[in-house]
């Protein structure tokens, strides 16, 4: 493939993406599921001559979808105001988060225990369980905008909880082999955590500190660029990377919080902050978005589309995906206790899926022969065609006429008047009603 050929094929799929946007905001369909669609048509009509699976190996998926991660995660943090009154949905969006992935993972080993051949270890199953359990910030946080108050924010929190957490505990299990026992092991996690936090706290601190301080009209790729030096550092001393880049941008958004006292008052300036802090969040959301779109490309042009027609893939992703809504169901009633919709359909698979699933081929002892790759594409499809309809319930529509009124010259005339109905103000009243910030 010549150099001009690939510019224009990267510029129409950043174009497409672009309209994908479009229709997901008016439709709640994740951009993600046509993104990996498009990657998955690249793959099966672009001509052999352009060697487009040159493209779609998993060396550039791995460093697309890490680099995308962080900006993600960021983004998210961005968007986080903090104050006292929001330490309960802090909290309980933790415990969702971290009792979820615990009890979801159990489950979903002992299915691929029992339903997959040659799974015959239950210590492997839970290595490809965890990755299965792990919610998607990739997709929740782009499509939670039509949620209101404290609904959007516990589901922000929710899934980069859940992304850090198992990260976390996948490579936490990857590592037990290596140990010599238990007590080293709960020494191992115990000083990691520790360790992480302490890191998180202070890079936090003397980035935003630094980073109001910086004269040059050239200092955000800088900075995340710091945070990406950071994040891979971390990875590399197998600390919890992305609770760094989470603390930097709570930090950066809620100064006012942080920096407070005669000492730390003193370090930080809220008229320079403001200013760059809106450059930045802009700069984020976009190079999420260019991020994101490559990503789930690449991803759809590395599945294999037969396995979804395989009855033996239907049934196990089947199994998994009832257990997985139905240990969420069991965990909100818990902790958060009621008001939990549209959260608990909201827990679609998706980037940190891909890459720790993609992972375990370089660790063999692990390898489980017979698990099929469809599995993966099968749970990220259902989780986040869940969700898409769950939200457009949630704001009072039918999907059936969300979906047609997306379609050129389709009108929905409930009324027979011939003309197109509106419901804004319906819709915004029934979203305001079913908020009652219960957590």
């Amino acid at each position: 493939m010549d150099t001009y050929t690939l510019i224009i094929g990267i510029s129409g799929i950043i174009i497409v993406s672009f309209f994908f946007n479009i229709f997901a905001k008016k439709t709640n369909i994740p951009s993600v599921l046509m993104l990996i669609a498009l990657g998955a048509v690249i793959k099966e009509f672009t001509p052999e001559k352009f060697n487009a699976d040159v493209y779609a190996n998993l060396g550039t998926l791995e460093i697309i979808g890490k680099v995308g991660l962080v900006m993600i995660v960021l983004e998210a943090a961005l968007d986080l105001k903090l104050s006292m009154d929001k330490k309960k949905l802090i909290i309980n969006s933790l415990l969702v988060a971290f009792f979820g992935l615990v009890i979801s993972s159990g489950a979903i080993a002992a299915l691929i225990y029992y339903l997959v051949p040659q799974a015959d270890s239950f210590y492997n199953c839970l290595v490809y369980a965890v990755p299965l359990s792990i919610m998607s910030s990739a997709i929740i946080i782009p499509s939670v905008g039509g949620l209101t108050g404290e609904k959007k924010e516990f589901m922000v929190y929710e899934s980069t909880f859940s992304d850090i957490f198992g990260i976390m505990i996948f490579y936490f299990l990857i590592g037990v082999e290596e140990s010599d026992g238990i007590k080293d092991i709960a020494l191992s996690v115990g000083l990691n955590l520790v360790v992480t936090i302490v890191v998180s706290i202070v890079s936090a601190y003397l980035m935003v500190y630094i980073f109001q301080r910086l004269t040059s009209q050239v200092k955000l790729f800088l900075v995340i660029s710091l945070l990406m030096l950071m994040y891979a550092l971390g990875a590399k001393l197998h600390l919890s990377a992305l609770l760094i880049i989470l603390a930097f941008g709570l930090v950066l958004n809620n100064s006012k919080i942080f920096f407070r006292g005669n000492f730390l008052g003193k370090l930080v300036n809220e008229d320079k902050v403001k200013p760059i802090m809106h450059d930045f969040h802009i700069l984020t959301l976009e190079s999420a978005f260019v991020i994101r779109t490559f990503f789930f490309v690449l991803f759809g042009m590395f599945i294999t589309i037969d396995s979804i027609f395989n009855l033996n893939v239907a049934i196990v992703s089947a199994a998994i995906i009832a257990s997985l809504f139905v240990m969420r169901f069991i965990v909100l009633k818990i902790i958060v206790k009621r008001d939990f919709v549209p959260q608990l359909y909201i827990a679609p698979r998706g980037l940190i899926t891909i890459l720790l699933f993609f992972a375990i081929p370089a660790h063999p002892e692990f390898v489980i022969k017979d698990f099929d790759p469809g599995i993966l594409l099968f749970v990220i499809l259902i989780t986040s065609l869940v969700m898409t309809w769950a939200l457009i319930v949630y704001r009072g529509e039918k999907v059936a006429d969300v979906l047609l009124s997306s379609l050129p010259n389709r009108k929905i005339d409930k009324d027979g008047d011939g003309v197109d109905d509106t419901h804004a103000k319906e819709i915004e009243d029934n979203v305001e009603n079913q908020d009652f910030n219960q957590f």
